[in-house]
């Protein structure tokens, strides 16, 4: 972000949105490939990790915590119930919803992504030193908050 730009001149490239992208692509260029040696396709990862956390969890507290429409995880939860990295099973508390489990196949795959992903941690944070990483970690979330607040008040304006 140290070219300036103006709005109408190209501001969204060299805006934080656009710093962001590409911090985002380049860590994706280093992860996807990891994943796909794994077996997983693209945004897989993510559910496979969530389900080894949230043992049990439903197609909509998946879509709800990864901010996601939920025919999108849906689509994932069926991709990786076919090869055999989930199972489906009745939810005991709420007959009209299905809970996932990871199965053998999901569970022999979350330690080397959780280590990959602790690698490309270490390589992304580089040169920070522990202040600056809770910082930047704060900061994210902080930004998350914003957008996210900034989304539903969008929503409640137009409903």
């Amino acid at each position: 972000m140290n070219e300036r730009l103006a709005l109408g001149e190209g501001y969204s490239l060299v805006d934080a949105h656009m710093a962001l992208l590409r911090a985002f692509q380049a860590q994706k260029a280093l992860l996807r490939p990891y994943g796909s040696k794994l077996g997983l396709a693209s945004g897989q990862p993510r559910i496979i990790s969530y389900l080894a956390a949230h043992e049990h969890a439903t197609q909509r507290e998946m879509a709800e915590f990864f901010g996601m429409d939920p025919a999108s995880v849906s689509r994932m939860l069926d991709a990786l119930e076919r090869d055999g990295f989930v199972t489906c099973e009745e939810n005991p508390s709420d007959r009209r919803t299905k809970r996932m489990v990871l199965t053998e196949a999901g569970r022999a795959v979350v330690r080397p992504w959780d280590e990959r992903c602790a690698h490309i941690d270490e390589v992304m944070l580089a040169g920070f030193s522990d202040k600056e990483r809770e910082q930047f970690a704060s900061l994210l979330e902080r930004a998350r908050q914003n957008l996210t607040a900034c989304r539903e008040s969008e929503a409640s304006r137009r409903a």
